[in-house]
């Protein structure tokens, strides 16, 4: 025979059919995005570690000033201990003011991973990057104009190098639409290089080191730069360790897993919290069968394990509904917000046993924990408290006194307040946690428009060229201008500084420097606590040599991180002649400089390109974010004002025998929720506002380059709309189950 209680969790279910619908259909669309976030991030891990060894990913590559001889390679190769390849390549411009940079097939190193078609066969096709063409609105059998040349796009592929499309290995951000990676035939190649070619060679060591990113890596890397910048000039030298292009895909995919696995607990925590109401309610109200029970010989245990199996039941088949889901439906859709924004290789889907204990075993470990704690705790009193329906610990021997002069309305409010108070408090914790995720779906993109536009505003010149070797020019506009990259040190994490040398009296720099002291960028200063008379140590990141820096003042120049000192002082500090310069800064384009003599062209379109594309590749993830959050408030606020109201079913049936209207006693009891979730939202925004600034300080602390916290009022505003807007939903449910409560509710459980 079963035992009584086992009969009574499928009752118990089906008697609170409202209340667990709504928590299953929480539960399972956030497991549902949990694993589909998981897996997509395990299996895309998977392919990108398998990809290093697949493709034969380099360990690093450097850019010659002049194209080598033999002798030259031969000899790297053999002081190096490594095997060098050729991988030249082109720039040239495309589609809307786009910039294209062309290799070769690859068949040694860094090998083509070909998503759709094929490569190029003649001189009038090409193959293309993926991101790019979508960032684009190109497809297969387009005609695509490259310089000159119009191009049939025969394939769709993936260079391994470039999972992230970064130009430079020292932007703060990749591009997909303004920069991408293509495959020629040799021969167009050759074409192209006539006017545009960059000597670049990529090296594989013959004995790798054990840790491709560890110090035995960066010590064989800096000891590689100082000796081939000895033996020739050297425009660029980037190690496979600190490659942007290749790394920065890698490390987000397994950080990002982090963020969702707090954001999961946390509201699993939450939820545990509104089981452990609800079902303190549900011990109240069964007080006296409990009493019974306890009395018949029923332990405390058994009890204990009676009220937690529906809950537990139920998230149980929510994770695996979920799970299922995450695993069909959700992983896609997750797999897309990874594949809007690196160009990563072919993947397949892997079965993570860390997403299943992450979805499923930690949240039923934390649910039935928290529920337990509760559980132990209230069935703890003798079977005669429960008879009794004495269920308090300490009792107050008169009821809380309240003024008099306040009108009876209001002190039956207070009253409602006084008695909920834990159901209150976990609502303020939901709503604080509802109003973080609000604010950061809210500010991203207000966030990056305002960054978009102090750069553009602040920018020190709408046009920068930085040149291979001097080259004159008869624009009289053009303005000389140094610029080097050194790294920061005395943190893990290193970082590229860029450092500016400026004429005096510059028309487009308009900072002072005060007896050669160094200005930094206010994004520098904000995110290292910099301030005027600190000492800063940068290095040179092929030599090691260490530079000392005294801040004289802070520069507006938002988002790039950069110190600026006098075109003098620059070249003292470098030991460059005196006359030596790097580029030049202009208000229009320059067209008497030959294209070969031209490194990089810096406008507008690179400062902007740290917000267009985080538009482009959060955009999807700020939505569920913002779902999130609306799911927490009607989901916490429902639960909760629903557990009032039943904790009130006598009092509201009394107060309808006694002639009060429907409307009347919801100003009483919504009304008085109302006001304490307004409150709570209102009340909840600084303090969110705090946690937001310290998740995201903490968080960009971990990436090149920084954007400033700064939320905008607007955020404020829209956060507040949307939480209430989640709150009206739930009214309209509280007021129909005040109207359903009969009036023979008052006649029970009289004592």
């Amino acid at each position: 025979m079963k035992s009584p209680l086992r009969k009574r969790v499928g009752r118990e279910i089906k008697g609170e059919t409202g209340k667990y619908i709504v928590i299953f259909l929480f539960m399972t669309a956030l497991i549902a995005i949990a694993s589909g976030f998981f897996v997509a991030d395990a299996s895309l891990k998977k392919s990108y570690d398998e990809s290093f060894e697949k493709y034969n990913i380099e360990d690093g590559n450097f850019e010659f000033a002049l194209k080598p001889d033999e002798q030259l390679i031969g000899s790297i190769e053999n002081e190096g201990g490594l095997k060098l390849f050729e991988n030249y390549y082109s720039m040239q411009e495309s589609v809307g003011d786009s910039r294209i940079r062309l290799f070769t097939d690859r068949k040694d190193v860094n090998k083509v991973c070909v998503l759709e078609g094929r490569l190029p066969d003649n001189n009038k096709e090409i193959s293309l990057d993926r991101l790019y063409m979508k960032s684009n609105k190109l497809k297969k059998g387009d005609t695509l104009k490259v310089a000159d040349e119009e191009l049939e796009i025969v394939g769709i592929v993936a260079l391994p190098d470039y999972s992230a499309l970064y130009e430079n290995n020292t932007d703060f951000m990749f591009d997909t639409e303004k920069f991408g990676v293509g495959i020629v035939t040799q021969n167009l190649f050759d074409e192209f290089s006539n006017t545009n070619i960059h000597y670049s060679y990529s090296w594989k060591y013959n004995e790798p080191p054990k840790d491709r990113k560890g110090s035995e890596a960066i010590g064989r890397a800096n000891e590689l730069s100082s000796m081939i910048s000895q033996k020739a000039q050297l425009l660029d030298f980037i190690p496979g360790c600190t490659n942007n292009a290749i790394n920065f895909s890698g490390n987000d995919i397994g950080h990002d897993s982090i963020m969702m696995m707090v954001m999961l607990y946390m509201l699993i925590v939450i939820i545990a919290f509104v089981f452990a109401v609800t079902t303190s309610n549900t011990i109240v109200k069964e007080a006296n069968v409990i009493g019974t029970l306890r009395a018949s010989g029923y332990t405390k245990w058994e009890l204990i394990i009676h009220y937690m199996s529906a809950p537990l039941i139920v998230l149980l088949i929510a994770s695996i509904i979920g799970n299922i889901l995450g695993y069909t439906l959700f992983k896609e859709f997750m797999a897309k917000a990874y594949l809007d924004s690196y160009s990563l290789v072919s993947y397949e889907t892997v079965w993570s046993p860390d997403a299943f204990i992450d979805t499923t075993i930690v949240p039923l470990i934390i649910l039935a924990l928290i529920n337990f704690i509760m559980l132990a705790r209230i069935l703890s009193l003798s079977p005669l408290n429960f008879l009794r329906r004495d269920l308090k610990r300490h009792q107050r021997k008169k009821a809380f006194k309240l003024n008099t002069k306040i009108g009876i309305m209001k002190r039956y409010r207070l009253r409602v307040v006084f008695q909920n108070i834990p159901g209150y408090v976990t609502i303020f914790a939901g709503i604080f946690f509802s109003s973080v995720i609000f604010l950061f779906g809210m500010l991203f993109n207000p966030l990056l428009d305002q960054l978009e536009e102090d750069t553009l505003n602040n920018m020190i010149a709408p046009h920068q060229y930085i040149l291979k070797a001097d080259a004159p020019t008869e624009n009289v506009n053009a303005e000389k201008f140094a610029v080097s990259t050194l790294e920061t040190t005395g943190r893990s994490f290193v970082e590229d500084i860029t450092v500016y040398g400026f004429i005096p009296d510059s028309r487009y720099f308009r900072g002072e420097f005060d007896d050669e002291k160094i200005m930094v960028s206010d994004a520098y200063a904000d995110k290292y606590s910099l301030k005027k008379g600190d000492s800063l140590t940068l290095k040179d990141k092929y030599t090691d040599t260490e530079y000392e820096f005294t801040i004289g003042g802070v520069y507006t120049y938002p988002s790039t991180l950069a110190v600026f000192t006098s075109l003098e002082d620059f070249n003292t500090r470098f030991g460059n002649p005196a006359e030596s310069f790097s580029g030049y800064l202009c208000s229009e384009e320059i067209n008497d400089i030959d294209k070969k003599m031209i490194a990089t062209h810096v406008t507008k379109d690179d400062l902007t390109k740290t917000s267009r594309q985080l538009k482009r590749s959060m955009g999807s993830l700020m939505t569920v974010f913002l779902a999130l959050g609306v799911g927490v408030v009607i989901l916490v606020v429902f639960m909760l004002s629903k557990v009032i109201i039943e904790k009130n079913v006598q009092s509201i049936s009394m107060a309808k025998i006694l002639g009060y209207k429907n409307g009347e006693i919801s100003s009483i009891y919504i009304h008085t929720t109302t006001i304490v979730t307004l409150v709570s939202i209102v009340a909840c925004l600084p303090l969110a506002h705090l946690a937001l600034d310290k998740i995201w300080r903490t968080m960009m602390m971990e990436y090149s380059g920084w954007i400033s916290p700064n939320v905008p009022v607007s955020a404020y505003f829209a956060s507040i709309a949307l939480a209430s807007a989640s709150y009206i939903v739930t009214v309209f449910f509280l007021k129909r189950r005040i109207n359903r409560i009969p009036l023979d509710e008052a006649l029970k459980n009289v004592e």
